[in-house]
């Protein structure tokens, strides 16, 4: 028949066990953290857009244009503001309610060259009301965005909600000849703010 071997057991160290169970906690701590990260993403792109803005607006440092762009100061600059014509060399970062980049000039290697008309009428806006050097995120509201129809073949879906982290390198007058080329068209640089 078999035989049973016995095998000497050594005591646990002292504070093992306080050591295991503040692991446990920190772990589930963690995982509801990661959760709850994940959560209020899909939270953001699943309300209404009136609802986001709504409650965005009502943050520190968040200001509200008539047209219901939203804008907050992130960096100041100095000098004059772009106008319609101008052209501007700009980073920016593009963003969807759930933290998913769309388009960003990081992408392409290099700042993007545009005139200020010629991207979607809540950039268009935001660009102008900043200086050179300026830093501002943008939450523009479909509206002013790519509304119902969306855009990308589905990057960016319908009636969202864009963010945009900007900033104002350089400002020129518009050249002759140039058009009105907007970050996806020749001499710009990627293709969703246009």
């Amino acid at each position: 028949m078999s035989e049973i071997t016995a095998v000497p057991l050594r005591p646990v160290a002292k504070g093992t066990l306080t050591k295991l169970w503040l692991g446990v906690g920190v772990a589930v701590v963690i995982g509801v953290g990661v959760a709850w990260a994940g959560t209020s993403k899909q939270v953001a792109m699943g309300q209404p857009p009136s609802v986001f803005l709504a409650k965005n607006a009502k943050k520190h440092g968040v200001v509200t244009t008539p047209s219901g762009l939203e804008y907050q100061v992130l960096g100041a600059g100095q000098g004059a503001h772009p106008g319609p014509q101008d052209i501007v060399q700009i980073e920016y970062d593009g963003k969807l309610l759930d933290g998913t980049t769309f388009d960003s000039t990081a992408q392409h290697g290099q700042p993007a060259v545009m005139p200020v008309a010629g991207s979607i009428p809540g950039f268009s806006e935001g660009l102008q009301l900043m200086q050179r050097g300026a830093r501002y995120r943008f939450w523009i509201p479909p509206q002013l965005a790519y509304g119902e129809q969306g855009a990308g073949d589905g990057v960016i879906p319908p009636n969202s909600v864009l963010q945009f982290d900007v900033t104002l390198r350089e400002i020129a007058p518009q050249q002759p000849g140039y058009g009105a080329a907007g970050m996806g068209a020749p001499g710009g640089a990627g293709g969703a703010a246009n």
